[in-house]
């Protein structure tokens, strides 16, 4: 078991950061890729799969390195309540947008949630945001307008294909927001509390918040269909794990931009696994929006705004 000088963060071994980064996004891609498979089910189901399932990786991970104990104490419940209804809000919209979309642009229009934030940061925390970024973050909501564009223009009498994409956009894109205040109810919460608290407490509430669901109907699941629910759990614990430890290694400024590596990934995966070819609004518009989030990056590493390590360790949808 590891000792505590281990737990402690390190940035010396920037290559292992990186190597968990982008083995992070993989358990993430590969967790919507479970959802997709799925198929379209009732969202609050698959919420409560995803968030019950990830609980036991999570537990283990905490259990190995001595911390499962000590992380259940909290001084802040009600905030943890509130962070996790605005994060099962995020991944109910999340995941029905993500099965109602080619995967490249669910994750495409996924990345408007840093961008997002930058703006909550400044409106609600009071974070200094300059010129140079504020331009980064509407340079990149017009990427995300570029790929949404072509589904959106499908609300007009195109089908019910054509309204389940757009509404899959909508949903995608609010999902986003929300998960930007997400982010910005865990900034508060890392003053007082501790990473593995924020992570426990975070599944748990998204499994209760989920199953209040169960009587508007949860439709009955295939062996197949089950699998999958439970694996994208499984994957999405695995992901938020492997995203912790990364910043232990390596510093925020120097890990942050592979999380674009999802972007090849999820064009890979859509066209092998569900032929699923990206058109240049896809391409177009990823290009802008990844280009901004670089920028932004980049930027608050030459300002020394770069945030800490604890408080980039949990998404909302991990």
């Amino acid at each position: 078991m590891p000792t505590p000088s281990e737990n402690t963060p390190s940035f010396a071994r920037p290559v292992v950061g990186i190597a968990m980064k982008v083995a992070s996004v993989v358990a993430f891609t590969l967790m919507a890729t479970a959802i997709k498979l799925a198929g379209q089910l009732p969202a609050g189901q698959i919420v409560f799969f995803r968030s019950f399932f990830a609980i036991l990786p999570i537990c283990a991970y905490l259990f190995w390195t001595g911390q499962l104990a000590g992380a259940w104490h909290t001084t802040r419940p009600v905030g943890h309540i509130a962070r996790g209804l605005v994060g099962v809000s995020a991944m109910t919209l999340g995941f029905y947008g993500l099965t109602r979309l080619p995967l490249p642009d669910a994750i495409a229009i996924g990345y408007a949630r840093p961008l997002v934030t930058v703006a909550l940061g400044a409106l609600l925390l009071g974070e200094v945001v300059r010129r140079y970024r504020w331009g980064a973050v509407f340079v990149g909501l017009f990427g995300v307008l570029v790929i949404s564009w072509p589904k959106l223009q499908l609300f007009r009498g195109a089908g019910d294909i054509g309204t389940q994409e757009a509404l899959g956009v909508a949903a995608c894109f609010a999902s986003a927001c929300i998960a930007g205040l997400a982010t910005v109810l865990v900034r508060r919460l890392v003053t007082t509390e501790r990473t593995p608290t924020i992570v426990l407490y975070f599944s748990v509430t998204a499994t209760l918040f989920a199953l209040t669901t169960l009587p508007f109907g949860w439709s009955a699941l295939t062996a197949t269909q089950a699998s999958a629910l439970v694996m994208s759990g499984v994957f999405g614990g695995l992901g938020q794990i492997l995203l912790t430890e990364s910043y232990r290694h390596a510093e925020v400024s120097t890990i942050a931009p592979f999380e674009y590596t999802s972007v090849v990934l999820g064009i890979g995966i859509g066209f092998f696994v569900f032929s699923e070819i990206p058109g240049w609004a896809t391409v177009v518009g990823s290009a802008i929006v990844v280009a901004s989030g670089i920028f932004i990056i980049y930027r608050e590493s030459r300002l020394g705004l770069a945030r800490g390590a604890a408080r980039q360790n949990v998404t909302p949808q991990g």
